[in-house]
């Protein structure tokens, strides 16, 4: 019996991911009935990720994601989720707050015309939400985190913006006066989850499914910087809203991905936050106050004398033939990257576990450690001078961290090579910094 239960679990969970649970299996009455589908999901992302690096390995012969790239992407993902450590996520507070107040008429949850009519709404909604986000600067900001990967895998799709949340919420606010929360809250997770598998080279053509649903070659066309794939192809589940309003644009030359000026950086903070000092940079050459205001509210190619979104013109061309960043870097920290990742990774996992039990001061300081680790790997990815100095650092409160128990191995029977590992990552890098400060005060004698 309970491995029937286990089977149905992880079939509903497959089907979950590709928007395929009917409104008998996904209506609720309540909120807090809601399964948390996204967070369910992490099996499915990991099995998934794993299954098209094989493919692409016996397909292609050579991987399809990088260790520095791969990693950058869902440590994006990571961050993406932090705030949801401090408080609800906007999107459903500012929802059940109209809903509560405002609402014109109640829908019925358990009717399946209320379950597609939402379905519709969530989709149109994520239009919207998803094309102002690439035609208002400030939104942009935040949603260019998204594109910034050079390369084009799954690992991509869970490359999410910190801040984005904190304004996509109003977009849905209209839904607010007639559908019921727990069927949005529904929706707003499965829209999400739909759009993970379209992030894929794998698969290059779904016949006639193309002109209905948002598919993998539409949607390699959205994270194209091919001049045909700007500001193309918003939609989320369904393709039809771009058609509708003649943003849809067919998968044509070979696609070039990322962003237009590339950062080749893996700093994680960076990668979220650049966008936004260099609007401000901007916004201080101009000295008429409404060119201020035009650089955050107009497109991000807009500049004064240009129409609201700009052009193009100052592009860099795309010839098809661009090599994505992809820096070699030793084997050996390669290596260690990765089992640290995997380490702070189980760290952020046990604090989502425990939210509920763990003190706001703990919480907040394990939020930093996860911050620090994150910058520090991108540190040594990137190769910087200072990695060294900042990663001894960050050992020393790995090892304070796992001295009063707020680290945990891998696995209970790692505990003593866990242990041993940490102490000799301290080691290393407090010689590396060494080694540096003595070579530092050689060329300054």
């Amino acid at each position: 019996m309970a491995e029937a239960v286990e089977l149905g679990s992880v079939s509903q969970g497959i089907r979950t991911m590709f928007f395929m649970l009917t409104p008998n299996e996904s209506s609720f009455q309540k909120v807090e009935d809601v399964p948390q589908y996204v967070q369910q999901a992490t099996p499915f992302f990991v099995g998934l990720m794993v299954l098209e690096l094989v493919v692409g390995v016996l397909k292609t012969g050579a991987p399809v994601v990088t260790v520095s790239d791969g990693l950058t992407s869902i440590s994006s993902g990571m961050i993406s989720r932090l705030p949801m450590l401090f408080m609800r996520g906007c999107e459903l507070t500012g929802y059940m707050y109209v809903w509560d107040r405002y609402r014109l008429m109640e829908l019925p949850w358990d009717s399946a015309w209320t379950w597609w009519f939402s379905f519709l709404g969530v989709d149109f909604c994520y239009y919207w939400v998803h094309r102002f986000a690439h035609e208002v600067s400030i939104l942009w900001a935040a949603h260019q985190v998204h594109h910034s990967s050079e390369y084009y895998n799954l690992t991509t799709a869970l490359r999410q913006s910190l801040t984005q949340q904190f304004t996509s919420w109003i977009f849905y606010l209209p839904l607010a006066l007639v559908a019921p929360p727990a069927i949005f809250a529904v929706h707003i997770q499965l829209n999400l989850l739909y759009q993970f598998w379209i992030h894929t080279e794998l698969i290059r053509d779904l016949g006639p499914l193309e002109w209905v649903f948002n598919t993998p070659k539409h949607h390699r066309v959205h994270h194209g910087r091919n001049l045909y794939c700007i500001d193309k192809n918003y939609g989320g589940i369904l393709i039809i809203w771009d058609r509708l309003f003649g943003t849809f644009a067919p998968e044509t030359d070979k696609v070039v991905y990322g962003l237009v000026f590339p950062i080749k950086t893996f700093e994680i903070l960076y990668v979220q936050l650049h966008y936004y000092l260099y609007l401000w940079k901007r916004c201080n050459i101009y000295k008429k106050l409404s060119n201020k205001v035009s650089t955050f509210l107009k497109g991000p190619s807009w500049k004064p004398g240009k129409s609201r979104l700009g052009d193009h013109s100052e592009n860099p061309k795309v010839a098809g033939k661009e090599v994505p960043h992809d820096p070699s870097w030793p084997l050996h920290l390669q290596v260690y990257v990765v089992i640290h990742f995997l380490l702070v990774l189980r760290i952020y996992h046990d604090v989502f576990e425990n939210k509920m039990i763990l003190s706001q001061l703990t919480i907040l300081g394990m939020t930093g450690y996860v911050l620090l680790t994150l910058t520090a790997l991108g540190y040594i990815m990137d190769q910087r001078p200072t990695a060294a100095v900042l990663e001894m650092l960050r050992c020393v409160v790995m090892v304070t961290m796992q001295r009063y128990g707020y680290m945990k191995p891998l696995l209970p029977s790692l505990a003593v090579p866990t242990e041993a590992f940490v102490s000799l990552s301290l080691l290393y890098w407090a010689l590396q910094s060494f080694t540096q400060m003595l070579s530092i005060k050689k060329k300054a004698d």
